[in-house]
Parts: structure tokens; sequence; C-alpha cells
């Protein structure tokens, strides 16, 4: 949406998706989500064990950062993308910080702003990580990335509002994991909070938002708002 489609642009993408990875590999294991089914398989730590599943998460993360940290750009863009990353994957505001408040939250039935955090910090900064960070390799002026960045904030709490409401309406052979595993841990979650239907909406609400933060680009933004109405409309 930038203008520019730079040579390596895959490899920002890349590192995205081994951070992405390693954070569902330690998610899936039994100190935290306890789970056996991950993408129509079992998870890593059911075929090859805890120790390595723990191992595996630890390279796919340092080697993320080896390959943002080779990216064929200026310096200044470089560092702008790893900063914008590790932010998102940290601690306060960012997907490790949002994943310690979700297992407090298993025993302190959380408030509507507590839960919106949750949901912020472990799944939309992420996905707003990967378009700013997309923004800024291609070489987005300010104002684009402030689009950017609004637009995944809504997009990715759309995206987790909507993964609550499948976990409750859809079965595991549906969602290639295990269903009901919010209910049975007792975690914060949109529908347990306010009900499907108020979560549905929310949902819908927060894309037309999303889609507000892209007029600016023009048609230029249609691919980026086709995949903010895929992943709100998704079945799995």
């Amino acid at each position: 949406v930038s203008g520019n489609s730079p040579s390596g642009i895959e490899e920002v993408g890349a590192a995205l998706e081994m951070l992405h990875t390693y954070s569902l590999i330690h998610d899936d294991l039994p100190a935290l989500d306890n789970d056996d089914l991950r993408r129509e398989r079992p998870t890593c730590h059911k075929v090859f064990g805890e120790a390595i599943a723990i191992l595996a998460g630890d390279a796919l993360q340092t080697q993320a950062y080896e390959v943002l940290a080779n990216l064929q750009c200026s310096p200044e863009a470089r560092v702008k993308v790893i900063a914008e990353i590790a932010k998102a994957t940290g601690t306060v505001n960012g997907m490790i910080g949002g994943q310690v408040v979700d297992l407090e939250a298993e025993r302190l039935k959380p408030d509507a702003e507590t839960l919106e955090y949750i949901h912020r910090s472990k799944t939309a900064a992420l996905i707003t990580a990967s378009l700013v960070s997309g923004g800024i390799y291609g070489g987005a002026n300010a104002e684009q990335v402030g689009s950017l960045r609004d637009f995944g904030q809504a997009i990715g709490l759309a995206f987790q509002i909507v993964d609550d409401i499948l976990d409750v309406t859809k079965s595991s052979e549906q969602l290639g994991k295990t269903a009901g595993k919010d209910i049975a841990s007792e975690k914060a979650t949109y529908p347990a909070l306010f009900g499907l239907d108020e979560s549905r909406n929310k949902a819908a609400t927060l894309l037309d938002s999303a889609n507000r933060a892209l007029e600016s680009f023009g048609p230029k933004a249609n691919v980026l708002k086709d995949l903010g109405r895929f992943l709100i409309e998704r079945e799995n």
C-alpha cells in the first residue's frame, strides 16, 4: 500500500512467522494451555517431548531476529523494524505481557478493560507489528504507518474476538485444534463476558473501524480490506 514492493520483504514475513510459530509451540505446552492438537496435527511437545518443544520455540525466536538483523535495507529501517517487532512480542503491551495477564485472569474474572488488554497484547500486537514493519520496510511515511497501525489494532482485536466465538461454536474437527478449551480452562473471553451476539457485533464494529483507517490509501488498500473481511468471516 505504500507503493513499493522491495526485494527482501519476504524475509520480514518469514521472521514474523517464526515468532508466531514459536509462540504457538510454547502456548501449547502443559504449563500454559496444555493443548494436544494444532492445525489438525499433534502439538510439538506431544510428538517430540516438552524439552525439545521448548528448545524449538527458543530456536525459532532467536533465528527470527537473526533474519531481521540481516535485512537488506537501510540501517535506520532495519532498526525500526526490529524495534517494532520486539515490542510486539515483549512484555508491556506485547505478546508475553498479554500471556501473563491471561494466566492470572483464569482465577480473577477480569473486567472488560483487562480482557481487551489481554487480546490486544496477545494477538493484536503481533498482527499490528506485521503490518507496520512491512510498511516501514516498504518505505511508508509516518502517516501511512499510523494508518497501518490503526488498521492492525482494530483487525487484530476483532480476530481474537472471532477466535473466542469459534471456540464455543465449532468442533475440534472444524477448528483443527481442541474446541472448548477456553471454557474448560475458565479463560477470559468475549463470549463469556458479553455473550455471542454482542461479541459478533463488536467484531463487526472493529472491522468497520479497520477499513476506515485505510481510506487514505484508496484502492491500493483493497487487498488488506479483503484480508480483514476474511479474518472476521472465517470458520476456523
